[in-house]
């Protein structure tokens, strides 16, 4: 009898450790997928600045961090984060980061739909569209932006402060003020076609 009872809180036992077995299983799988992707966004360091408090016996040093984050592909984001050590600051920036991702609409994949301004603060910038073989001119902040947002024809122009935070604030300005034609058309309640021939209609219009 006792070895009948001792079989059966081993099987028990074991019944127990497959069902945590396969929730920690399941958690691995989920880790993993989330890592790559993770792995697959492209991370640009733009700037780390070192800032001290005054304490009693001396000062205390700190850095911040900011991180721009993307996909290459239209998503892009931005975080900034504080910390004793630079590595750890650079993590929670690019967490940050990771967790503001915006879609950005692209033309062709390779460039801007028209030309916007934005400014945050004192930062002010211009991004236009740009031909084929242009490449990303830009100033350092920005083309970070650029870059991990998977631009390749892009000209820009800062024309306020150099201030890196104001300049990348500035340029998602600008960015989150992008449409496409497909937002147009149906903001206007109107077909793709005719927005894109209005389009062509005004370009002739003005180069004439």
């Amino acid at each position: 009898m006792a070895t009948e009872q001792q079989g059966e809180q081993q099987r028990g036992r074991g019944d127990r450790g497959g069902r945590g077995d396969g929730r920690g299983r399941g958690e691995g799988r989920g880790r993993r997928d989330r890592e790559e992707k993770d792995s697959d966004l492209i991370d640009k360091l733009v700037h780390i600045n070192r800032v001290a408090k005054v304490v009693k016996g001396g000062r205390r040093f700190g850095f911040a961090a900011l991180v721009v984050v993307g996909d290459g592909n239209g998503k892009v984001g931005f975080g900034h984060g504080k910390a004793r050590e630079v590595p750890e600051a650079i993590r929670k920036a690019t967490d940050a980061a990771k967790r503001a991702l915006v879609k950005i609409p692209l033309k062709d994949g390779r460039t801007l739909h028209h030309e916007v301004r934005g400014h945050h603060g004192a930062g002010k910038v211009l991004v236009r569209p740009a031909p084929a073989g242009t490449g990303i001119i830009a100033g350092g902040p920005m083309r970070a932006v650029f870059e991990a947002l998977g631009v390749g024809d892009v000209v820009s122009k800062s024309l306020g402060t150099s201030n890196p935070y104001n300049m990348v604030r500035a340029t998602f300005d600008a960015l989150k003020n992008q449409q496409s034609p497909r937002m147009v058309a149906a903001r206007r309640g109107r077909s793709v076609s005719e927005i894109l021939a209005r389009r062509e209609d005004q370009s002739a219009e003005a180069s004439a």
